[in-house]
């Protein structure tokens, strides 16, 4: 049986459309369970899953506990678990119809111990989103690090939006660390350093809605810069000179725009610099704009890249500040206001 495990906080309407994704899949309704952890919710959660679980015929299961955070709850739902194989989603995501079905049939070979799968955007979203899946997802924005089949400039780590693995892995290295941020990169290096096969399966598909304003994107992503020094902290594997460079390129960039001022080599360094950075947003603007045949998702993607690896950039040197002036070994924090905005 699969376990699918589901935190979720103040998330009704996007529960709908999850659960509507599940109740319509390929896969036999009797080869899997559904696990909704609701972390504190207050707008009808319960009754809102309870009521989806009944029509689409689902054996789904509800836990409610008070507000913790997403790890807390994934290891609720993975305590609660009854399934051979624990999976992984996100309430901000659709899974795909044959999504269990193609885990199922991974998982059968025996060759994996874990596995992430790709997220993407779906042909209805809006602008917006399919531009911040762009920058999410492409090489030019990532890097392959967030799942690609072809070049990655670091190790692949399944993220929690679409992971799965089995349960001897959870019975060998536990539940989730109770971080604010990057908790299942931590959780997926424990998988790695446990001698678990781990690998990316491109068919194990969901469509992500993320982030639906610039603003929310930046402080996610802000975020996520000062989540890399945490996990640096637990682990240096988690902390390449790649995660480094979208730091480097904001500090270099704002130290070259002042010294434009004072020396002519500086202004034509940071002209060279603007230059190259005007040829990659071109050619983002080119490939996004033909993936989904749109000029208008590719004027945002451009945006979005830029917004993505400032607020990155800017989030990675936060926090490495923060770990130079602070005591002890508490974890640095970004945008503090609640975890789920």
């Amino acid at each position: 049986m699969i376990s699918v495990i589901i935190p979720t906080y103040n998330r009704g309407e996007e529960l709908k459309e999850l659960l509507s994704s599940l109740g319509n899949q390929t896969y036999p309704r009797d080869y899997f369970e559904i696990i909704v952890v609701d972390d504190g919710s207050t707008d009808g959660t319960e009754s809102t899953v309870k009521s989806l679980a009944k029509a689409y015929g689902l054996c789904l299961r509800y836990f409610y506990q008070e507000n913790r955070g997403p790890g807390p709850s994934r290891n609720l739902g993975m305590a609660k678990a009854r399934g051979d194989v624990f999976v992984f989603i996100d309430s901000d995501c659709i899974a795909s119809p044959d999504w269990l079905e193609q885990i199922a049939s991974a998982m059968s070979t025996g060759e994996i111990d874990a596995f992430g799968g790709r997220d993407t955007f779906h042909p209805d979203f809006p602008v917006l989103l399919k531009a911040i899946d762009y920058s999410m997802t492409s090489f030019i924005g990532t890097g392959g690090t967030r799942g690609r089949s072809g070049l990655q400039v670091a190790r692949y780590y399944p993220r929690s939006f679409n992971m799965g693995f089995r349960r001897e892995v959870y019975e060998k290295i536990g539940g989730m660390r109770n971080l604010r941020h990057g908790q299942d990169i931590e959780f997926s290096n424990r998988i790695h350093r446990n001698g678990f096969r781990v690998a990316f399966l491109p068919d194990v598909v969901v469509f992500h809605k993320r982030r639906t304003s610039m603003k929310r994107f930046f402080k996610q992503i802000f975020n996520w810069g000062v989540t890399r020094i945490n996990l640096g902290r637990i682990d240096r594997q988690m902390l390449r000179p790649v995660h480094a460079l979208p730091a480097l390129a904001v500090a270099v960039y704002l130290l070259l725009a002042l010294g434009a001022l004072h020396s002519r080599y500086a202004l034509l360094t940071w002209l060279g610099a603007t230059g190259l950075a005007g040829f990659i947003l071109i050619f983002a603007f080119i490939q996004a704009a033909l993936i989904h045949r749109s000029i208008r998702v590719g004027a945002l993607s451009m945006v979005a890249l830029c917004v993505q690896v400032i607020a990155y950039g800017l989030g990675f040197l936060s926090g490495a500040c923060k770990m130079l002036f602070s005591r002890g070994q508490e974890p640095v924090e970004g945008f503090t206001k609640h975890y789920y905005d």
